[in-house]
């Protein structure tokens, strides 16, 4: 928890030297504004609403995650839980609210593909990597820069590129199987390799949905090892049911959200949160 603060703290010094105000070129020179985390929050929502042919999905929910921040959401099916991912990454249009991030990007203005290259990333349930391919060549493929026709793939990488693959590669716990096809990697093997390829991303905030489903005591203990030495240089929001990892991602300072008919329906430690009344008969009951 230490080696996270530190990195927090420095997350934030370099945040408020940066000012946060440079610019994001993608494509043909179009230029997309960065996010400015100067005061410390990486993701605002208030009175976000989105209905579906008369049911609210989500229903005035407001939401605030700090820069460099974990925060784990847990909730019962239905809660709201992927149709908020959705909106955070221009999925789903939200009906009402504001979306912002950092303190001056507006979410609801831009698409789904700006929204990513400005930083945000998301990790679905199920791992989706290029399985015919090598671990190495998908982290080459997931290399931030200009990808067109893939020809990344083909060209000699810089001596920095390896540097951050390598670092990748140790952090993901690949890096004995670099050269072998993600095809033939255990599930977990390719949940983190999928990871890795939203990390080389080099995202602001990361969005895992459910990120250690299927995998093995070992792996979901290293996954949360992983997610606690990312805090601090990334903000992290963790959706997940299985309450021993987020205890784990928790432990006794993190703040856990507790989602319910689209609305928090309550926030705090995750002793606390435990110990709600409501929380226990709508979720930890069951």
């Amino acid at each position: 928890m230490e080696a996270g603060a530190r990195a927090s703290a420095a997350h934030a010094q370099r945040l408020a030297e940066g000012g946060g105000r440079r610019r994001v070129t993608i494509g043909r020179g179009l230029a997309l504004p960065e996010p400015d985390f100067a005061h410390g929050v990486a993701l605002y929502l208030e009175d976000l609403s989105v209905s579906f042919d008369g049911f609210k999905a989500l229903d005035a929910l407001s939401l605030t995650i700090d820069a460099g921040e974990l925060r784990c959401v847990i909730g019962p099916n239905g809660a709201g839980k992927t149709t908020l991912m959705d909106c955070i990454t221009g999925k789903t249009r939200p009906d009402a609210g504001k979306l912002f991030f950092g303190s001056t990007i507006e979410l609801r203005r831009f698409s789904e593909p700006e929204i990513a290259q400005m930083g945000i990333g998301r990790k679905f349930q199920k791992p989706t990597v290029f399985e015919p391919l090598t671990v190495l060549q998908n982290l080459e493929l997931a290399l931030a820069g200009d990808r067109r026709a893939r020809a990344s793939l083909f060209a000699r990488l810089s001596g920095e590129q390896l540097d951050r693959i390598d670092e990748l590669l140790a952090l993901i716990h690949l890096r004995e199987h670099a050269h072998r096809a993600a095809g033939q990697l255990s599930h977990g093997q390719k949940q983190w390799l999928e990871i890795g390829m939203l990390l080389a991303q080099n995202p602001r905030l990361l969005l895992l949905d459910e990120p250690v489903a299927g995998m093995t005591d070992e792996e979901t203990e290293r996954t949360a090892e992983l997610f606690l030495s990312l805090q601090g240089r990334h903000s992290l929001v963790v959706v997940e049911h299985d309450m021993a990892f987020v205890a784990q991602l928790a432990g006794a300072h993190r703040t856990v959200t507790v989602l319910h008919e689209g609305r928090v329906l309550a926030e705090g430690r995750l002793a606390e949160v435990q110990a709600d009344p409501q929380v226990v008969e709508v979720y930890l009951g069951r």
